[in-house]
């Protein structure tokens, strides 16, 4: 499989992550991106004509939205990711792949505005950012009320994947994480497991200071 891959995307990063995750190996075709604009040049036009990046070619099938690219690696090496296949489950599941769409266009257009300085209404990104980061702590809050520190279950899944890189690279948007407990509790879950890799900005777990428990008053 060869994924075009820019290293600072955290489209294209989830991709990378979940195949790290579910033990499959990539070809990785560099893009440039920035300043290069190689992503909307002929030869890759030629694959998506949207002009975005990831795309992932596997033999005859080519993928070009990462959401789908997501379900499809997982259901080739390890379809426990895509939950147990109850339909409450498979509903939840993708909602949160869906919500993930908007992060991807708040806090990852301020993320584009303070970086690469792309046009936009840099605070109407940020408070969009904000609102979405309060429905993802509300619904990260109700599953750990139901013993799950996951977005759809027990255990992690591609919702999780789909979610995480937009969210834990929000601060270079200018969104701070600080005010949102149980979505750092989640994002340290999410780098605890085994096999995960990491991008400029996004670590592996190294703190020692565990996050404060929601309800108890510890800071």
């Amino acid at each position: 499989m060869r994924l075009y891959d820019y290293i600072l995307s955290p489209s294209c990063y989830k991709v990378r992550l979940m195949a790290a995750l579910t033990g499959l190996s990539l070809d990785i075709r560099p893009v440039d991106f920035h300043p290069g604009g190689e992503h909307r040049k002929a030869e890759l036009l030629a694959l998506n004509p949207a002009g975005s990046i990831p795309i992932l070619e596997d033999g005859d099938l080519l993928l070009t939205e990462s959401s789908a690219m997501l379900v499809y690696l997982a259901r080739k090496a390890a379809p426990e990711w895509l939950g147990d296949g109850t339909a409450e489950q498979s509903a939840r599941l993708q909602q949160w792949v869906s919500f993930s769409h908007r992060l991807t266009a708040n806090l990852g257009g301020a993320r584009l505005h303070e970086m690469l300085h792309r046009p936009g209404d840099i605070a109407l990104l940020q408070a969009q950012g904000v609102a979405a980061l309060r429905e993802l702590e509300a619904g990260l809050v109700e599953q750990n009320l139901r013993g799950m520190p996951f977005l759809a279950s027990d255990r992690p899944t591609v919702a999780d994947i789909a979610c995480f890189p937009y969210v834990a690279l929000a601060p270079d948007g200018g969104v701070s994480l600080d005010p949102y407990p149980a979505i750092r509790r989640w994002s340290r879950a999410i780098r605890a497991l085994d096999a995960f890799i990491e991008m400029p900005g996004i670590h592996r777990l190294h703190e020692l200071k565990p996050e404060p428990q929601i309800g108890t008053g510890e800071e």
